[in-house]
């Protein structure tokens, strides 16, 4: 019913910039809060960061200062800019929406394919 396609991924070096974009498409009525996880191989799937309908956002610590989440909410797509990347950001990053549908009556959470990130020199 909704569906989520993610893009922006890619190698960059140590102190790159990437940009990650999260479309979603389908019966969709309204959306809330949207956001970024990420997941390295062998480690729990951890919040990036989250965006809620009124532009209020909030990040986990280690990206602080270097992440800025957005939403273009006529496009129902939410960005996350990511500024001097670290290795340790390395990981593969999915979109989460929550979604209302047409025919719903409750929200449901809704993921991306997920989108590899390699900082590395």
């Amino acid at each position: 019913q909704v569906q989520l396609v993610e893009s922006g991924g890619g190698l960059v070096q140590p102190g790159g910039s990437l940009r990650l974009s999260c479309a979603a498409s389908g019966s969709i009525r309204s959306i809330g809060v949207m956001g970024w996880y990420r997941q390295a191989p062998g480690k729990q799937r951890e919040l990036v960061a989250t965006i809620f309908n009124g532009g209020s956002s909030n990040y986990v610590d280690s990206v602080k200062g270097r992440f800025t989440i957005s939403r273009d909410n006529a496009k129902n797509t939410v960005y996350l800019q990511m500024n001097s990347l670290k290795p340790e950001d390395t990981a593969v990053y999915y979109c989460n929406v929550r979604a209302l549908t047409l025919t719903g009556w409750k929200y449901n959470d809704y993921w991306g394919q997920g989108t590899q990130v390699t900082v590395s020199s």
